[in-house]
This record gives C-alpha cells, structure tokens and sequence, in this order.
C-alpha cells in the first residue's frame, strides 16, 4: 500500500485538462515536467510499431511515460510519490488518429470521423517504487454530419489544436457529437473510474 505525505502525486502532463479531472476528485498533485526547455529533444517515441493494435499502443505509451517520469522523479532528487501518467488516442476503422500536426492534417481527420463512430482509449498508470500499475477506458463516440464550413470555422478556434482526433469533447465539438457510450472524462483525457480504481488501490483516498 502506498502511503505518502498529504497523499500528493506528481502528473506526467502539462494538460490543464487532465489537472482539473485530479481536483475534481480531490486529488492534490504537482507537474513533473519531462522536458525543461522545448528544445530538447522528446522523451518517448511515440511512433505506432508495425502490426501494433491501438490498445497495446496506448498501453506501452502510458508505461513508457509513468516509467521515465519515475526514473526523472529519481534522477532529480525529488520526493518520492507516485507518478501518475496518461494518454488518449483516436481510433478510427482501426486505425490511430493521434494529435494534428497541423490545420490541413486537423481538416483530413474532422472529415473522416464525420457522420461516423469511433472509439477513445485512454490508458492510465501509477508509477511508485519501481512498479507501474494500469488501466484502460475505452468509450464509442458518435459524431453527426459536419459540413466543410463547421470544420473550417472550428480548426479556425484553435480547439483541434494539440488534440487527439483533432477535438475536444470539452469545447465547441460537443455540438458534433449525437452519443457517447463510455466515459466522459475519458475521452477528456483522464477516466476518473479507472484513475480513481489505481489510486484507492494503491492507498490514496478520494475526495
């Protein structure tokens, strides 16, 4: 069981998303940033590896990064608490839809999930003591027909940026989407449920 000073955890993301899903649930929390400077080069490669299925994709990338911020946390000296890491994909037909890399890439992937379902894995792990515990959300999101105008105009507000799928189910894309059969706070960027699961099993009460 873990057990930690005022029951603090570092986060493994700048995502301002993410942080206010952790205060929801009254988790108190400290940014452990992998990169001091954008200069840098990246930490993890987060290349899909050939015959890879998304969930064991975003398996290995959320282990890869609770790992290398426990090793960071060690390297640095700093106090020894979990560290909890996350990431979200968009699967389309079977295949990753990942963050934009521009607005041209953005319109490409707005266009193919138009009228159609897709899927949001988010996997979650908790780092702490040289062993990594995680969890998977899987949830089906259902968006209606949207015109090239509606598109345009909502690259144009610059919520598709640095976005899984090139939306934000938080934002303006609420408007596209009829359903969703899952967990909200999941395609957000954070499952409550399965964080919350890795958290009270580890001994770091909610609320």
């Amino acid at each position: 069981m873990i057990i930690t000073a005022d029951n603090h955890i570092y986060l493994v993301s700048r995502s301002t998303r993410r942080r206010d899903l952790l205060r929801q649930i009254g988790i108190r929390h400290t940014i452990l940033l992998m990169r001091e400077t954008l200069s840098r080069p990246i930490d993890i490669d987060e290349t899909p590896a050939p015959g890879e299925s998304p969930a064991d994709y975003v398996y290995r990338i959320t282990h890869a990064k609770a790992e290398a911020g426990w090793l960071r946390l060690k390297q640095r000296n700093l106090p020894l608490m979990p560290v909890l890491a996350a990431d979200t994909i968009v699967i389309l037909d079977g295949r990753i839809l990942g963050k934009p890399r521009d607005a041209q890439h953005a319109e490409e992937m707005l266009r193919a999930l138009s009228g159609k379902e897709h899927q949001v894995h988010t996997a979650v792990g908790l780092a702490f003591q040289e062993q990594i515990k995680l969890r998977l959300s899987t949830t089906t999101v259902r968006f209606r027909d949207i015109s090239p105008y509606e598109i345009r105009t909502y690259i144009a507000s610059n919520e598709s940026h640095d976005k899984a799928g090139a939306y934000a189910i938080q934002g303006k894309a609420a408007a596209f989407i009829i359903n969703i059969n899952g967990s909200y706070s999941g395609v957000v960027g954070l499952p409550l449920f399965e964080t919350s699961q890795l958290l009270e099993e580890s001994g770091i009460p909610i609320f």
